[in-house]
């Protein structure tokens, strides 16, 4: 449609502009012909050379000179008095008067439409008109010709403008619509199909390599949210059954049960169950992209903080000395980040725990490091899977939930850093790098 509008428009402004000028280019030519041949004879009759036949151009239908009574003194060879124009006369003598009419002729049947000149001029004998006629019809006959193929020819030319555009844009668009049906039987149940990539190299393949990449992360996100909702089930469901059995023993034989025994265990597979659910919906918040409220947060002051509430321990929690370390974020979530680094510390550790925060250029590095037994190489990925928990962990803590590292770099990342566990002996060291907060 855009197409054949511009067609239009492009058409009919040509077609306006060849109609205003085309008319007048063709009369304009004929009165040049016409008054070079009247100007020619009237300079003969001031001359006193008039001939009694008139040379006359093929392009003119006559050339006639008249006296004051009517008198015809010369005229083109075979036309003499006719036709009769004597009707019209020049305004003002020299100056040529130039009209449209049809001339009948008695030996040429029919009837010509002609642009008629006359022009009065002084010879010898007295004035004179000199008449000069030429034929219009084939100027009309080319107006006609030019009227048919705008009128006519415009819409065979939009109309192809139409068929060209359909058939151009179909073929450009045909991918597209392999894409689209491609897209449409792909479900939920089945993200491994892809789309058709064409060859071309255009922004079409481009379009079908993006959907296929946005396919891609759509899969492995399908794929870990399933495995999510499974070890999120399998961990829901271990501390829930315990809790269950507990309470229908003690209601199947309430004599025989210490009941504050019973209501202590219970509490603690109900924190424990809080804990998990806590860590499931925060991590459910940064996996849907939820932004907490932002402020500066002094990373120096939370690790002091951690290490205060932590005196008195079996492990030994200590803070290098360092300066403020701004950064903007949630000072809940790094609050929780580093609670969740010191705790996997401290289980790990053989007695002692540092925390030291530093800056790195533009950046704030916190690190965490204990004395114990470390983490082979092989692991230190592995670790920050959603509930993957290594045999020595299940072993220092058997109501773990696999869930502590991998959100701490969820938070890591959501503030635009990152965490890592980097090479350290003895025992392990965790790195968390954080921009830092102009001031």
């Amino acid at each position: 449609m855009i197409a054949v509008l511009v067609a239009a428009v492009v058409v009919a402004a040509t077609s306006s502009i060849a109609l205003a000028t085309v008319p007048d280019s063709l009369r304009g030519t004929v009165r040049s012909s016409l008054e070079s041949a009247v100007g020619q004879v009237a300079e003969e009759a001031r001359a006193g050379q008039l001939p009694t036949d008139l040379r006359t151009p093929s392009h003119l239908q006559l050339l006639q000179v008249v006296s004051p009574r009517g008198e015809v003194l010369a005229s083109t060879p075979g036309r003499p008095g006719e036709p009769h124009i004597t009707a019209i006369q020049p305004e003002r003598p020299g100056v040529p008067h130039v009209t449209e009419h049809v001339l009948h002729y008695a030996r040429d049947p029919g009837h010509h439409h002609c642009m008629v000149m006359a022009m009065r001029v002084p010879t010898p004998e007295g004035p004179v008109t000199v008449y000069g006629a030429a034929s219009l019809d084939k100027v009309n006959s080319a107006l006609a010709t030019l009227y048919a193929l705008f009128f006519l020819g415009m819409p065979l030319t939009l109309a192809g403008v139409a068929g060209v555009a359909w058939t151009i844009v179909g073929s450009a668009l045909r991918p597209v619509e392999r894409i689209r049906s491609e897209l449409a039987e792909i479900t939920g149940k089945d993200l491994s199909r892809r789309v058709p990539v064409p060859g071309t190299g255009d922004e079409i393949t481009h379009l079908a390599l993006t959907t296929n990449a946005t396919l891609d992360r759509l899969e492995r996100s399908a794929e870990t949210q399933r495995r999510f909702v499974a070890d999120a089930s399998h961990e829901l469901r271990s501390p829930i059954s315990g809790l269950r059995t507990q309470l229908e023993f003690a209601a199947a034989y309430p004599d025989e049960t210490d009941w504050p025994v019973i209501g202590a265990r219970a509490l603690e597979s109900v924190e424990r169950l809080t804990g998990i659910v806590d860590e499931l919906l925060l991590l459910a918040r940064l996996d849907a992209g939820v932004v907490a409220e932002r402020v500066v947060v002094d990373m120096c002051h939370l690790v002091r903080e951690q290490v205060r509430r932590r005196a008195g321990g079996r492990v030994v929690v200590v803070a290098a000395p360092c300066r403020p370390a701004p950064v903007l974020g949630s000072a809940v979530q790094l609050d929780r980040l580093l609670t969740n680094l010191l705790d996997n510390a401290t289980r790990h550790a053989t007695a002692r725990v540092e925390a030291a925060v530093r800056e790195d250029g533009g950046d704030v590095v916190v690190t965490v490091t204990d004395d114990g037994a470390g983490i082979a190489p092989e692991d230190r990925e592995r670790i920050f899977e959603r509930f993957t928990r290594l045999e020595a962990a299940r072993v220092l803590d058997k109501g773990g939930t696999g869930l502590g590292l991998p959100l701490s770099r969820e938070i890591a990342v959501a503030h635009g850093g990152g965490l890592v566990l980097t090479d350290h002996r003895p025992g392990a060291c965790f790195l968390v790098r954080l921009p830092l907060c102009p001031d």
